[in-house]
């Protein structure tokens, strides 16, 4: 867009220019009455008889013209360069919006890699706390199966046991007394 405000600046201007210095000579030409002296030096008669020349008969359009156009000129340059001026605040307002958008979307990028950095590490604790709480529990119900089998083992034999406990008291007391002199235990 700049090249082309460039472009059309650089053609307004040379346009004026030109055309300024066209007008120069058209007013020189017929305020200073160059234009009698110039139709006046040539003495050769014409085959055909035509009216007086008119100096002013044809300059006023003429000069009207070009100083429209000149003024169309100095209107489009002018139109050309705010336009341009607005586009350079809008593009200045666009790259800032920009500059601020990207900063901020960083900062969440950031932000957010912390944060998935922290739910990572967060993980890896549970991760490893679950591990060591399962080993624990295993261990645990290897305790108890243990624990049960022995049980199971006490229970089973208690009534093997106790018998065998009585007759071991019985064979003891009898011992005693067959010691002690009782004869009557036999």
């Amino acid at each position: 867009e700049n090249k082309e405000f460039q472009s059309v600046v650089a053609d307004q201007r040379a346009t004026q220019a030109i055309l300024d210095k066209a007008l120069m000579k058209l007013k020189d030409f017929y305020h200073k009455n160059i234009g009698k002296a110039v139709l006046a030096q040539t003495s050769q008669t014409p085959p055909v008889q035509f009216n007086d020349y008119k100096n002013n008969a044809g300059s006023s359009p003429v000069i009207g013209l070009i100083e429209q156009i000149i003024g169309d000129s100095k209107a489009l340059e002018s139109e050309t360069t705010s336009g341009e001026q607005k586009a350079q605040v809008d593009y200045e307002r666009f790259v800032k919006d920009s500059n601020n958008l990207i900063k901020d979307l960083q900062a969440s990028v950031a932000s957010k890699s912390k944060n998935s950095a922290a739910a990572d590490a967060d993980k890896a604790q549970a991760s490893a706390d679950h591990t060591n709480t399962v080993g624990e529990l295993e261990s645990l119900g290897q305790y108890m199966t243990d624990l049960h089998a022995e049980c199971d083992f006490v229970l089973k034999n208690f009534d093997i046991r106790q018998k065998a406990r009585l007759q071991e008291i019985e064979a003891i007391q009898a011992a005693k007394g067959i010691l002690s002199g009782d004869r009557s235990t036999k």
